[in-house]
């Protein structure tokens, strides 16, 4: 199978719809958190993911919309309530069976607690090989990684909706997973300026 992988769309349905555009055919959408705002909701993002029947958990922004921090956030009128209860039915985390191989996806770590920004050059990415799976997907920090520790393939596709990677020139990105293979293959693309996107919340 192939998966494709996005993460941290902060409410952007256009870098959402080009990852979608740039990623080809593939057999499942997975979404790595962070699709919204902490204060801010995005219909057409969410339903996007719906619509795709999104494999999608909750990351940081999330936890603070959904939780006492956010009730002002969550009583806009213009919030599509059945969009709002799909997200809030998210897990944290999830773990996967395709393809014979075990897949967790998670936000930012596989231990708690979580929250920790697991940079590309951090030591602590090295956690990720006692990770109880063969593949471990992960966002938060808006930088690719693609690493194999120990055992496990480790693979953050970036960011889809808030570029902020310098090793792309801070461009989108998005990853296709082939479940067979293991191969990886990220994809960049320039992120539009705020005023030429379709919807930012």
């Amino acid at each position: 199978m192939k998966l494709g992988i996005v993460s941290d769309l902060h409410c952007n349905i256009d870098g959402l719809d080009r990852a979608l555009e740039t990623m080809g055919p593939i057999d499942a959408l997975l979404c790595l958190g962070d699709s919204i705002y902490e204060f801010s909701f995005s219909n057409a993002v969410i339903g996007r993911l719906r619509e795709r029947d999104a494999l999608t958990i909750l990351g940081n922004h999330e936890e603070i919309f959904l939780g006492a921090a956010g009730e002002r956030a969550r009583s806009r009128p213009d919030i599509d309530r059945p969009l709002l209860d799909w997200l809030a039915g998210q897990p944290h985390r999830r773990e996967l069976r395709i393809g014979g191989r075990r897949i967790l996806m998670v936000h930012s770590t596989p231990w708690e607690p979580r929250g920790s920004y697991v940079m590309p050059t951090s030591s602590e990415l090295q956690r990720f090989g006692e990770a109880d799976a063969d593949i471990v997907l992960y966002g938060h920090t808006h930088q690719q990684v693609v690493r194999r520790v120990g055992r496990v393939l480790v693979i953050n596709p970036g960011s889809a909706g808030e570029a902020r990677d310098p090793r792309n020139g801070r461009q989108l990105s998005c990853a296709v997973l082939d479940t067979v293979t293991e191969e990886v293959v990220v994809r960049d693309y320039p992120a539009l300026p705020i005023g030429r996107q379709s919807e930012r919340g």
